[in-house]
């Protein structure tokens, strides 16, 4: 195991274990499932949910899985054989998540800061219905621009 893999896992658990306890916590967002409402580069302010409630559709939640957090918008709840499911999919995303229960999910965004440091409004990363497809197309359009980019600046 090397040095940065260990240190991955140390922050990943101490974040775990502040949620737990309650508290707030900042992560740098990575990658482009969220664009655009939430941009790479992004730090995203994630708090648990309060006793007694459940995160509902709209919400963006952030669920732990063995490497991480996943952060992305629960887009509908279900209840099968005495087990209710959460299913989670990215803003700019083809697909749903595959499920998950309750304890899985670690808290939800309830603030965002773009890579500039500016406060987003709740109102515009908390948008209800996304529009997956014009997303999915300006994610490809910003991948072809690095990728470009990437040749002229070797």
């Amino acid at each position: 195991m090397n040095k940065d893999h260990l240190s991955h896992n140390v922050l990943k658990e101490i974040g775990f274990s502040l949620l737990a306890e309650g508290k707030t916590i900042m992560v740098k967002a990575e990658g482009f499932s969220m664009y655009p409402n939430i941009k790479p580069g992004s730090v995203i302010f994630i708090e648990p949910f309060k006793e007694g409630t459940e995160p509902v559709p709209g919400d963006i939640i952030a669920w732990k899985r063995d490497s991480g957090f996943v952060v992305h918008r629960l887009v509908k709840c279900y209840k099968q054989e005495h087990m209710k499911y959460f299913v989670t999919r990215g803003d700019s995303i083809m697909a749903e998540d595959e499920p998950v229960l309750l304890d899985q999910i670690a808290g939800k965004v309830v603030r965002v800061e773009n890579p500039e440091g500016k406060t987003i409004s709740a109102d515009s990363f908390l948008n209800k219905k996304p529009n997956y497809s014009l997303n999915r197309f300006l994610v490809r359009i910003i991948s072809q621009f690095y990728r470009v980019k990437r040749v002229f600046t070797r």
